[in-house]
């Protein structure tokens, strides 16, 4: 079992920056992939990126390639996602979410963190 804390979200300005963080606790991160989902007012819940146990391997929903970049280090039980150009329609609270498989779909994954919320907004 494994438990997730997410963390680094805020206000930020249109084009701006921000840095995720997902920490988990538990001895078996690296057995786990790591996904990144995000949930807007009034919209279902939608993936963003996914990060293979190893970090070998990473997929991206495509309104985010070539903004946001999901990265992991296992020593620290630590997954990151970079988001850079930032714009207001990725406004949303985002997820991270693990699962001994990989995969795209929300309903894939057992464990849940509690969320952070993101605001782009001038």
């Amino acid at each position: 079992q494994v438990q997730l804390v997410e963390s680094g979200g805020g206000l930020v300005q249109p084009g701006g920056s921000l840095r995720l963080s997902c920490a988990a606790s538990g001895p078996t991160f690296s057995s786990y992939s790591i996904g990144w989902f995000r949930q807007a007012p009034g919209k279902e819940r939608e993936f963003v990126a996914v990060i293979s146990r190893s970090g070998s391997i990473t997929h991206y929903a495509d309104f985010v390639k070539g903004r946001f970049t999901i990265s992991r280090d296992n020593a620290i039980n630590t997954v990151y996602l970079q988001m850079h150009s930032l714009k207001p329609e990725d406004t949303a609270i985002y997820y991270c979410a693990a699962d001994t498989a990989y995969g795209y779909l929300a309903s894939e994954y057992d464990y849940w963190g509690q969320g952070t919320q993101v605001t782009v907004s001038s």
